[in-house]
């Protein structure tokens, strides 16, 4: 119960349907070494205001301290990635390792059998297993932050709220006076409430480390066209920050850490035909070379077809049937057939990564 909307129906509903629910709130940082971070999710804002429904709801609420494991998985990656010259997507992570499987760890040793949360997403279950899928309600679709968890959790996993569109949900609770009913949504990344990123980073390295010293600005045709200020705070697609005079809007279509470099492009520079991804994690039996898939890198991003050309261990190749702007490396590829989540994996910059 992270303190919003979502989560609250979700345990309302359990309640409902008759199952022994307790309430758990995760803690995932310090929150008095970040300005601001008290309203966001997992806040402290969001603790009270989920103990406060669990009041309501008669059920019993836990916080559990999960920071070092937080830290571990979430934060210690984000600052690595960023150094490396790469955008990683710390909501992935942290769906992957801390709202499940260290949730479920956490659960079981309260005697709990199975876990809920208030993702828009749906477990669809027969005789062949459990299968993620996309919610009811494309728009709020969070399934794209799913591919990482473990099939062990997916097994044990509950998803109330992934039936019902958004407008339904705060309608149920507010029939049932819950205290969330109509609280804003957070879109920040926890631990980074006021979006700067750079500031961030700047507290967890070194500052004299490459990331934030001085480089070279280059064409695609290498030619130096101005200085940045550290290549951490410039990611794939961007446009601001960057040298004018051009006859075509240019954007970030490289980063080159080594040499730290910031190396930008028209608009048709940014076009991939091939996604490279590491890390691959499958929720069900994995599928095979030559079978075509659909593939979305970002949230409520467009889905196109591809086609898996190699695939080995945690490692694939995917050829894309139309061109693909702004394939990042560091950021998720989550992998469809259909409605169903099969998988995904972090994309790199080449199939030896």
């Amino acid at each position: 119960m992270s303190g919003g909307v979502d989560s609250s129906l979700a345990a309302a509903m359990l309640v409902e349907r008759g199952y022994d629910v307790v309430g758990a709130t995760i803690k995932t940082f310090c929150y008095a070494d970040v300005p601001g971070s008290s309203k966001t999710c997992c806040g402290l804002e969001g603790i009270a205001d989920a103990r406060a429904v669990a009041q309501k709801l008669g059920i019993p609420h836990y916080v559990f301290d999960l920071e070092d494991e937080f830290t571990h998985d979430v934060i210690d990656d984000f600052v690595t990635e960023y150094a490396a010259g790469r955008t990683p997507n710390p909501c992935v992570l942290c769906n992957s390792y801390t709202k499940f499987s260290d949730l479920l760890r956490r659960a079981r040793m309260l005697g709990c059998e199975r876990i809920a949360t208030g993702h828009y997403a749906r477990c669809v279950r027969s005789g062949l297993g459990t299968q993620l899928m996309r919610a009811t309600d494309r728009a709020k679709d969070q399934t794209y932050f799913l591919w990482g968890i473990d099939r062990d959790v997916l097994e044990r996993l509950e998803l109330p709220v992934g039936e019902l569109g958004k407008s339904e949900v705060r309608r149920r609770a507010r029939q049932l006076g819950l205290a969330t009913a109509d609280k804003p949504e957070s879109f920040d990344i926890c631990f980074v409430p006021d979006g700067d990123y750079a500031g961030f980073l700047a507290t967890r390295l070194d500052g004299e480390h490459p990331a934030f010293r001085p480089g070279p600005i280059l064409t695609v045709d290498g030619d130096e066209v101005g200085q940045h200020d550290g290549y951490c705070r410039y990611t794939i697609g961007q446009r601001k920050r960057l040298p004018g005079g051009f006859t075509a809007p240019m954007y970030v279509v490289r980063i080159e850490p080594g040499t730290r470099s910031v190396i930008i492009g028209p608009s048709s520079a940014l076009d991939s035909t091939e996604i490279t991804l590491a890390g691959m994690n499958w929720l069900g039996d994995p599928p095979a070379a030559g079978d075509e898939v659909g593939v979305q890198i970002r949230h409520r991003g467009q889905v196109v077809t591809g086609t898996i050309d190699e695939l080995d261990g945690e490692r694939a190749l995917i050829r894309l049937h139309v061109a693909h702007r702004a394939v990042t490396p560091g950021q998720s590829a989550a992998i469809y057939a259909g409605e169903t989540l099969l998988g995904g994996g972090v994309i790199g910059t080449g199939f030896s990564i």
